[in-house]
């Protein structure tokens, strides 16, 4: 007897997801199925993953190479509680840009010692870097990116210095700056206000936001959540190794008018080795791939080609003329079921149709 699939519960990341997939996610699963392994290798805000219908069985991975993303679902798996303590606060410019600091000069040994230790995390740094995300107007976010730098003075304090203002009466002790790693630097931005002053983007008060940790941890308990490269997750080992896989791929999109998602800095050409990848596997009957896009971007013979319409962010709403919401597209590999094969649980109705014939 089949089972009788039900909607999972509507779980989102507590943060902003520019470029997230979630309004979409129902009409990947039509395509995937019942599958025994799942592995989302861009995982971001896990938006694919958190919209599975339910039941289901099998092995989950998600993996991300920026720290902080890798590093928060992490934190939330295991230790709701604390992710909860450091990120429910008030909207403040100040501590938004103290923390901002504080974060990026954490960014590579948290990368580091995330890569190492799968086992490893770090709630404080969670909580905050969720905080700061829904209080972050814009990109840029933990990028590490711009002129701003901590020097710590003789007597222990600490100073905010501008690289740009190294003359004499500014208080800039030239040789406490590190010169060298000049993209450890911040932007300062405008708090973000519209959401009544909270940082994390839910109800007021730590009981609702650890209600929403506490749900996403029950979610992700037993998901192997990895931090690095791409390629690593995918191999045949922790896919058809495993059995009837699915692969959400969403990597960085080459196009240079599409501003950065998040903190990381996006190589422009891991799109290319994506697809090079799904070349090799797309006739595999153990794999079912989706892989996304903007118009044009991909060449698959075969494949489902799927559009759809994003809601878009600042980045978007900041450039007049930008369509790019009107250019997003998902291709499905040739194995991938017809939508009527796998029913499901109704959709939200968002703007979607079929480009081409979907692959027999």
């Amino acid at each position: 007897m089949k089972p009788t699939w039900q909607s999972a519960e509507t779980l989102k990341a507590p943060f902003p997801a520019f470029g997230g997939k979630s309004s979409v996610a129902d009409d990947v699963w039509q395509r995937f199925g019942d599958v025994r392994n799942y592995v989302e290798p861009f995982a971001f805000s896990a938006a694919v993953l958190l919209r599975r219908p339910l039941p289901f069985s099998g092995v989950e991975t998600i993996n991300d190479i920026n720290g902080y993303v890798a590093n928060f679902w992490r934190a939330v798996q295991r230790d709701p509680e604390q992710v909860t303590e450091w990120a429910d606060s008030p909207v403040n410019e100040c501590d938004l840009m103290a923390w901002h600091l504080w974060l990026v000069e954490r960014k590579e040994t948290l990368a580091e010692s995330l890569m190492s230790d799968p086992d490893y995390f770090d709630a404080k740094i969670a909580g905050k870097w969720c905080w700061g995300s829904c209080c972050w107007i814009g990109s840029g976010w933990c990028s590490g990116e711009g002129p701003w730098h901590r020097v710590q003075n003789d007597d222990g304090s600490w100073q905010l210095v501008h690289l740009g203002n190294a003359g004499p009466g500014l208080g800039v002790n030239r040789k406490r700056v590190h010169l060298g790693n000049a993209g450890l630097g911040v932007n300062r931005k405008l708090v973000h206000l519209g959401d009544a002053g909270r940082g994390v983007n839910c109800q007021r008060g730590t009981s609702g936001v650890y209600a929403w940790m506490q749900a996403l941890a029950d979610r992700l308990a037993l998901v192997r959540v990895c931090c690095g490269d791409w390629s690593r997750v995918c191999g045949p080992t922790p896919t058809v190794g495993r059995g009837l896989t699915a692969v959400f791929l969403d990597p960085p999109y080459p196009s240079e008018d599409r501003a950065d998602v998040y903190g990381h800095t996006e190589d422009r050409t891991v799109a290319t080795d994506v697809y090079q990848w799904c070349l090799q596997w797309q006739d595999d009957p153990r794999m079912r791939i989706a892989l996304c896009g903007y118009d044009g971007e991909h060449d698959l013979p075969g494949w489902e080609r799927f559009a759809w319409k994003a809601r878009g962010g600042y980045g978007l709403q900041a450039k007049n003329g930008n369509d790019n919401c009107n250019r997003e597209r998902i291709w499905f590999s040739p194995k991938c079921l017809t939508p009527n094969d796998f029913p499901l649980f109704a959709s939200e109705p968002h703007q979607t149709d079929l480009l081409g014939e979907p692959s027999p």
